[in-house]
């Protein structure tokens, strides 16, 4: 599996990421596609996940200042799922934040997603809170 990053003008992998996103959180989670695909979209660079060529994985980082990037839309498809896929591409997206000098990631995850995010070293910095209907926390790491 390898890992590709573009902005939103690179538009093969734009669509790529949209299709895995619209795959895992428009049609699996039922979030509206006005809430999934929001004005962020061209403030972002976009990644996705290949196997074999095809996009199986996605998510996005955007600088919200003061070195902070944060991480969002992170999904994977169900059958490349705790596999190892979703750890290579936070690890990704990881590095080109630090390359890009950013010193702290942030993230809001899915509850059910906290204990994955652990594991990559973030800490819950918050309570729950519901986003798109769905329960989330916030969750920072020094990069």
């Amino acid at each position: 599996m390898e890992v590709a990053f573009g902005r939103k003008d690179d538009q093969e992998l734009y669509s790529d990421a949209l299709f895995v996103r619209r795959k895992v959180f428009i049609e699996e989670q039922g979030v509206p596609e006005e809430e999934e695909i929001d004005f962020f979209e061209e403030d972002s660079v976009h990644f996705v996940l290949y196997a074999q060529n095809q996009p199986v994985g996605a998510g996005r980082l955007r600088m919200i200042g003061d070195g902070i990037g944060k991480m969002e839309r992170i999904c994977i498809l169900p059958h490349y799922r705790n596999k190892g896929a979703g750890r290579l591409i936070m690890e990704r997206i990881e590095k080109f934040a630090r390359e890009s000098g950013l010193l702290q990631a942030k993230l809001n995850a899915q509850t059910h997603a906290e204990p994955f995010y652990q594991k990559l070293g973030y800490e819950t910095v918050s309570g729950v809170f519901m986003d798109a209907g769905i329960p989330h926390v916030t969750m920072i790491k020094t990069l």
